[in-house]
């Protein structure tokens, strides 16, 4: 197997220029130059929506490439062609990010074992067997989710909700007049005219969906029926649904759209109360890793833009279908929605194109909220449900960050609040209730593990935590699925169950700080040479050197890549908010939230450490959850939320961080942990830490990086 899988970058030196690439699986590393120069010839597989990827020799086949990398593949036969558990599907297209063209003729043909299997059982048009599928050429290959036993843990709860409910959709029992020969009056009539009585409303008006089955509801209740009404400000009093008798509870459905993930949030509509809650991986990033990805993909392949709609539109039927059967409801049970996202996001949802977003000016083709029949968008709620778009603010900071501002509300605070939603592209609030500002940073998907080269995203078996001893320089680690540090005798009981297959997010944020800590690690980033003599941990990666962080059936190593990758990563979010406390005139914090995922499950003293965010007191540092997914459940509970986050965005100051001179100049500065010029007083009467040494990013004032500015993700 080791002989199949070959080094996809080059070995590059501490000083040569910094990668954008760092999570291809490498071979090994001290191979002769010859033999890299012919291992570049392979074929890159990438596999999504892990991220995961390495160049296999051709003929190689799909499981054992997965297999290689730590990607889970379920093979119950032992790649006989008979369990059909190892199904795959081809991405095909021009793959901006990875530079390649991924076509199904790059894979082998449809073979014998697959023939026979797709005769006696089911198998989806255009899967393949991965056991008897081999690599013809390059390969973006997408584990189909129902096939992904090892899945995404989507870290997305529904927090607490302290809101007075008053939602665009309410339910109202009256008793009809049974119909009378002599009035003539139609059965339509008689119900909006007992409808107006009891709600006060002067119009009423019903959708046609309901004209089919109106008369023999009626009839079904005995004349008494509940009407479901959905008033908002763009939108008439209009009965939506209709059932016969008295139905006392509505639902609705809030949606937090990300580049990663999507969590949704099941509401009892009278409270704001989550019923159920659960996510999925969003199927979209087999078209990119990150947003930009998404958009050149789009560019690069005219036409496909529907691939990207559906997929995203198709996962999240699934997810209304899962959430719905959770609680004994039906998808029709669902009365309405509401929508948060990135612009990317938002926009290929509406099935808008997002090509416009991917350059200066960064133009949006809408920004106001919208009231959405969910028909017109293809969503599975009841036949007339609507979805409430929330608004966005700027061409990259969408409707989640007015999601996190309304959950979080800064613009009725005092104290100046930093909030940071961590993602592939990070959205920055900064301000009070005189001034608020937003922006966002292209941190790109490295904490999400996708530029890192053991990095996986959070999933049974991820590394999420990770301490070094500083006197031995061993590591001890916590794995999710397993409640025990592995220098616990109950780990290596548990372990089994789950393995060690890669590092997430916060533990990428971990693993990173500790070596700099245990001195593995400079102010600069380089793995030290010389720390080799105090631990065999420290290994020669052709010019530079690697931590060995866990020994295994595949082993994780942190390279000089990967440290290079979480800088580049931790200095475009440090820089965006450092330049939003300029542009505010502030140079210390009150309080700094870290919302989303991955911001909440992040230790705020390592993130500090890295310099992942500005100076401030650590008690005043918190994780705030899903903010963006509790700013969607109080839009959909409450009306006046929505005039709320309607006025706010308005108000919020646009900072657009890709035309900003001191942005550079901030970025170069934050590359250095935790900041070249920032000497974080607060932290440090706080922590022990390394000595502060103003520190430069060797060769050169500027980091070198291929292809100018990071791309926004």
């Amino acid at each position: 197997m080791t002989d199949q899988i070959t080094s996809e970058t080059a070995d590059s030196d501490a000083n040569s220029s910094l990668p954008d690439q760092g999570n291809e699986a490498a071979g090994n590393s001290n191979k002769p130059a010859s033999a890299s120069a012919a291992a570049t010839k392979d074929p890159l597989v990438v596999f999504q929506p892990s991220g995961k990827r390495g160049r296999f020799a051709h003929g190689t086949s799909v499981l054992d490439a997965a297999r290689s990398l730590g990607v889970y593949i379920e093979s119950v036969c032992g790649g006989r062609g008979i369990c059909g558990r190892c199904q795959i599907e081809v991405s095909e297209g021009t793959f901006a990010k990875d530079g390649i063209r991924s076509t199904s003729d790059n894979l082998s043909a449809f073979g014998d074992l697959e023939a026979r299997y797709s005769s006696k059982r089911f198998m989806k048009e255009g899967r393949r067997l991965s056991c008897t599928a081999t690599v013809q050429g390059d390969l973006v290959v997408d584990v189909p989710q129902d096939v992904q036993i090892n899945a995404q843990v989507v870290r997305k709860r529904a927090e607490k909700l302290t809101i007075k409910p008053n939602p665009a959709t309410r339910l109202v029992c009256v008793g009809v007049e049974e119909p009378d020969m002599e009035k003539g009056e139609s059965d339509a009539n008689r119900l909006i005219r007992v409808l107006k009585l009891a709600t006060g409303l002067d119009q009423i008006t019903m959708d046609p969906s309901l004209f089919a089955n109106l008369q023999t509801t009626l009839r079904k209740g005995k004349w008494q029926v509940t009407a479901a009404i959905y008033e908002d400000v763009t939108v008439p009093p209009t009965i939506i649904a209709l059932w016969p008798g008295q139905k006392k509870r509505g639902y609705g459905l809030a949606v937090d759209i990300g580049s990663t993930t999507i969590a949704a949030h099941l509401c009892d509509l009278s409270n704001g109360r989550a019923v159920a809650s659960s996510g999925t991986a969003n199927p979209q990033i087999r078209f990119g890793e990150d947003l930009m990805s998404r958009v050149s993909y789009v560019q690069m392949n005219p036409g496909r833009l529907p691939d990207l709609v559906k997929s995203v539109r198709d996962a999240l039927n699934v997810l209304i279908g899962k959430l719905a059967g959770q609680v004994g409801l039906t998808s029709e049970d669902i009365l309405e929605m509401t929508i948060v996202a990135n612009p990317v996001m938002h926009h290929i949802f509406l099935g808008i194109d997002p090509v416009e977003l991917g350059g200066a000016p960064f133009a949006l083709s809408l920004s106001d909220a919208q009231v959405i029949p969910a028909r017109d968008i293809g969503m599975s709620l009841h036949p007339a449900g609507k979805v409430y778009v929330l608004p966005c603010i700027a061409g990259h900071v969408g409707a989640d960050a007015a999601a996190v501002a309304l959950a979080e509300e800064p613009y009725k605070s005092d104290e100046t609040t930093l909030i940071i939603d961590v993602g592939t592209n990070a959205e920055i609030l900064l301000g009070n209730k005189e001034r608020l500002m937003a922006a966002s940073s292209p941190t790109g998907p490295a904490f999400e593990g996708a530029e890192i080269s053991c990095g996986q995203r959070a999933a049974p078996g991820a590394i999420e935590r990770v301490r070094i001893n500083r006197t031995t320089l061993e590591p001890r680690i916590k794995v999710i699925g397993v409640d025990h540090w592995s220098d616990e005798p109950e780990f290596a009981e548990e372990i089994d169950k789950v393995g060690v297959t890669g590092i997430c997010g916060s533990g990428i944020v971990e693993i990173i700080a500790e070596m700099y800590l245990c001195g593995i690690l400079s102010s600069d980033g380089v793995v030290q040479p010389h720390m080799a003599e105090r631990s065999s941990r420290i290994e020669q990666d052709g010019r530079t050197y690697q931590y060995r962080l866990w020994d295994g059936t595949v082993p994780l190593t942190i390279k000089q890549t990967d440290v290079r990758a979480i800088q580049l990563a931790k200095a475009a979010l440090y820089a965006g908010a450092k330049l939003l406390m300029e542009k505010m005139g502030v140079d210390k914090l009150d309080r700094i939230k870290l919302a989303g995922a991955f911001g909440s499950f992040i230790d705020p003293d390592y993130a500090m450490i890295l310099g992942l965010i500005p100076d401030c007191s650590l008690d005043a540092v918190s994780g705030v959850g899903n903010a963006a997914g509790t700013g969607a459940r109080k839009a959909l509970v409450s009306r006046d939320a929505r005039r709320e986050i309607e006025q706010a965005v308005y108000d919020i100051e646009k900072i657009e961080t890709a035309v900003e001179p001191r942005f550079q100049e901030h970025f170069v500065n934050a590359m250095a942990f935790p900041n070249k010029v920032d000497p974080y007083p607060l932290l440090r009467s706080q922590r022990e830490l390394p000595a502060f040494v103003p520190a430069t990013v060797e060769g050169s004032d500027k980091p070198r990086r291929r292809g100018g500015r990071r791309s926004r993700g």
